[in-house]
């Protein structure tokens, strides 16, 4: 009797494809079907088994050639990867990058593969390759950027001469106009036509100046951004910026030394081009060369460079006897000073050896100017300005940077702000066109560090001043004007802003050097002074509604149906003023004043219960303050929606903590257990703001003298009544 071949589910499965043949499998089935075969007769089985072994013979060949393909494609990727990298280098610096790129794959692939190259020499070859073209990467690289140091050093002397050489021109242009424009410039008043020429010229000025700004001669920084970028990619991005750092401060002591070699005056328009050069390739170096050089770094270099500029001028400058000597040095070194002051270098060291006294004469106009600014705050009456036709809009608001869009309004248009703030305005840009008018005939050194100085002074010692002191005189000024001057400090901001950039266009500085040098608001104690007078008058205003709270009935029968009189006064006055002041009060302002004016409710409320008139009251009288609060709440909650689309999005939360202490105390009056008051935990979490003294204050008597709707219900005493007794003889033992 013939077997069945349990082989079957072998055969199906090699059947359905050959990757899915278990060899071993298979293998084993063969070996029992011989078995079987032996025993059974081997007719019905041979083919079988014939089959078998072909298929086994088929497999191995085809996995072995398999192999093979895999492990020849990836010989030719890897060889067409090096292949690429050698045309890459063969094609020049400019495409060493390419080169590092196409060996990063290779280096990948032998470190990160299991299976090593079936060609042990293929192996070896590509191994040494990756670090041979790395190194000659290197190599060429930094062949290229010190050939680059060497050229850039060359050319620096002339890009130092052909910016000073452009400073001078924009002076020597800037005095033709002003010579040009004298006449004019002698029969100009202060009134807005006066004004607008002054602007005109000021413009024209600064317009010729920026046209001869530039250096005047390019520079090529392609090595050295290449360099950059090649130590990046070799991970050497640390060592070439500490290498191209100290090399440059080789440079810059070497040219340090030109200048001891010949005499100052013969050698100082050299010395001091070839340092102007350096540092013009050191800004441009540091705007767009990434991470190489840092501010710290340029200014570490810039701080030498003047150190030893401020000695050998000192030393030189003290030794010299002849006037025009004298002069022709220091005008070329101010010249050097105007030239780096346009890319935003500090020069008040060198400054300092070259500038006057000019304290006098700004003296004797900031004397002139206080004179005016007195004459324009007594004739203003604080009310909104109104301007008719657009060339007041223009002379009053456009000329002074203080439009809050840059969209012409309609007419006639009425203004955030008083007549006070354009004629300070005029004032202010008239002292800075004199100040720099001087200094540009006599006063020498750095004129725009000079007008800051100045201009800081009029502002501080005039302007904030004057304000100031109308403030705290208070001289009769309604909530409106109070308002008013706080709103015209909020447009001020804006006008200082001004001040600073005219200052620096008719000194030719750039707005960088304006923007690093940036100080804070120089009106700020006027303006605190102007919010402090403004929330005074609202306190005392409410404070008058307020007085209306002793006729509330602490012992009524019925609470109030719709709050207390005194609220909805106070509430109705906010409203009337909020709609207002929202008007013209910048939102930090509004802001500050409402919650100070509701944390001022809060406090006058809390002493209505303090207040020993009030001798007993009741639930009645309670429910009547906590409906106020909730009015008072709700308008606080209206109000801090005007801040969620600015950046005082917590306005909500801070009006709400503005009347978080009486909220607390009517909480406490309500609840039904409070003796929980003493509770720390539950003290620190619902009654934090509430004193221990104001609460025991409060509760002076027994309960019997509160809440007379406790009573008592049989024999059983009224929980509450009974908390309240043991909060009241607590408070006692405590205080």
């Amino acid at each position: 009797m013939r077997r069945k071949l349990p082989s079957d589910a072998p055969v199906t499965a090699a059947a359905s494809g050959p990757s899915e043949v278990d060899l071993k499998q298979l293998s084993t089935a063969t070996a029992v079907g011989r078995t079987l075969a032996r025993s059974c007769g081997a007719c019905s089985t041979a083919p079988l088994l014939a089959s078998l072994e072909s298929f086994l013979a088929v497999r191995s060949l085809a996995g072995n050639l398999s192999s093979a393909l895999a492990s020849s494609r990836r010989c030719v990727r890897l060889l067409a990867l090096a292949n690429r990298a050698n045309e890459h280098l063969q094609a020049g610096n400019h495409s060493l990058y390419l080169a590092l790129r196409a060996v990063d794959p290779i280096d990948r692939d032998l470190a990160s593969d299991p299976e090593p190259l079936p060609l042990p020499t293929l192996r070896r070859m590509l191994l040494s390759l990756v670090p041979s073209v790395r190194a000659h990467a290197e190599r060429e690289i930094s062949r290229e950027f010190s050939d680059w140091m060497v050229r850039i050093r060359a050319a620096s002397r002339h890009l130092g001469q052909v910016a000073i050489g452009r400073s001078a021109a924009a002076r020597q242009r800037q005095e033709e106009l002003r010579s040009k424009h004298r006449p004019l410039e002698e029969c100009i008043t202060l009134d807005d036509d006066g004004a607008g020429d002054l602007d005109d010229f000021a413009a024209a000025v600064a317009t010729a100046d920026v046209a001869d700004g530039g250096a005047g001669a390019s520079f090529d920084l392609t090595p050295l951004y290449r360099a950059m970028h090649i130590h990046q990619t070799l991970e050497h991005e640390e060592r070439f910026k500490k290498y191209y750092l100290e090399n440059r401060k080789l440079q810059l002591t070497s040219d340090f030394d030109v200048i001891a070699a010949t005499p100052f005056l013969e050698s100082h328009q050299m010395f001091f081009s070839q340092i102007a050069g350096f540092f013009i390739v050191e800004d441009r170096v540091f705007r767009t060369g990434g991470v190489l050089t840092s501010r710290a770094d340029v200014d570490a270099l810039w701080d030498s460079a003047v150190g030893k500029m401020v000695s050998v001028m000192e030393d030189n400058f003290s030794r010299m006897q002849t006037a025009n000597h004298l002069l022709l040095t220091t005008d070329y070194a101010a010249l050097l000073s105007a030239t780096m002051r346009r890319y935003g270098y500090p020069v008040g060291m060198l400054l300092d050896v070259l500038a006057r006294h000019r304290d006098k004469y700004h003296d004797l106009l900031l004397a002139d100017c206080r004179r005016q600014v007195v004459e324009a705050l007594a004739a203003d009456k604080f009310d909104q300005m109104l301007m008719r036709k657009e060339y007041e809009y223009s002379m009053n608001v456009v000329a002074f940077g203080i439009q809050s869009s840059g969209i012409t309004p309609a007419f006639p248009y009425v203004a955030l702000f008083s007549c006070t703030v354009p004629d300070i305005c005029r004032i202010v840009r008239s002292f800075i066109e004199d100040s720099v008018s001087f200094m540009a005939h006599g006063g020498g050194g750095d004129t725009y560090a000079a007008v800051k100085k100045y201009l800081g002074r009029i502002l501080l010692e005039v302007v904030d001043a004057l304000i100031q002191k109308l403030v705290d005189s208070g001289e009769g000024l309604s909530v409106s004007q109070a308002m008013q001057v706080a709103a015209n400090m909020s447009v001020m901001e804006r006008a200082c802003e001004f001040f600073t950039r005219h200052a620096a266009q008719l000194c030719d500085v750039p707005l960088r050097a304006v923007e690093r040098g940036r100080r804070d608001f120089p009106l700020c104690k006027c303006r605190d002074a102007a919010e402090a007078l403004l929330l005074w008058l609202l306190r005392s205003k409410v404070d008058e509604f307020m007085r209306q709270s002793d006729g509330v009935n602490w012992m009524a029968d019925d609470p109030p149906a719709g709050g207390n009189e005194y609220a909805n006064e106070v509430i109705i006055y906010l409203e009337t003023l909020t709609s207002t002041a929202r008007q013209i009060l910048p939102l930090p302002v509004l802001r500050h004043v409402l919650g100070a004016v509701l944390t001022h409710i809060s406090e006058r409320i809390v002493g209505l219960f303090l207040s020993d008139s009030v001798k007993r009251f009741n639930a009645n009288a309670v429910t009547g303050i906590d409906t106020d609060i909730k009015m008072f709440e709700a308008f606080g909650e209206s109000m801090s929606s005007l801040f969620v689309d600015s950046d005082l999005e917590s306005a909500a939360n801070e009006m709400k903590a503005a009347l978080v202490e009486v909220r607390q105390l009517v909480n406490l009056l309500t609840s039904n257990s409070p003796e929980n008051f003493l509770n720390p935990i539950i003290h620190e979490k619902s009654y934090n703001k509430l004193d221990y003294k104001k609460v025991a204050t409060i509760f002076r008597d027994s309960s019997d003298s509160y809440f007379s709707t406790f009573g008592t219900r049989g024999v059983r005493q009224n929980p509450k009544k009974k908390s309240l007794d043991t909060l009241i003889r607590r408070l006692r033992e405590v205080s």
